[in-house]
């Protein structure tokens, strides 16, 4: 199966998206914020896992991470639209 952001046909609709990064995810990007193109419809989940594919040393922080979507914290199978800031929000600890 190919990935919804890679290589996608034409004639698949496409959105752009930004991802806004946190703690251990903008450690490893060095930066706050991405810009992506999945296919429209893709799941929240699409961004984590793009992330790990791109970082394999990510891959343990998969199921402790949650997903926010529009200041709102959402399941991982909401599909994404056009203009959505994605969260990746890893857990918090602190004192």
């Amino acid at each position: 199966m190919i990935p919804p952001w890679a290589g996608a046909s034409p004639e698949i609709d496409q959105i752009s998206i930004t991802v806004k990064l946190f703690a251990i995810y903008q450690e490893v990007y060095g930066v706050g914020e991405l810009r992506w193109t999945f296919a429209s419809g893709s799941p929240v989940a699409a961004v984590l896992d793009r992330v790990i594919q791109e970082h394999p040393e990510l891959e343990p922080w998969r199921d402790l991470t949650s997903f926010g979507v529009n200041l709102a914290v959402v399941d991982p199978s909401l599909p994404m639209t056009e203009g959505d800031e994605v969260v990746l929000l890893p857990p918090v600890s602190g004192g």
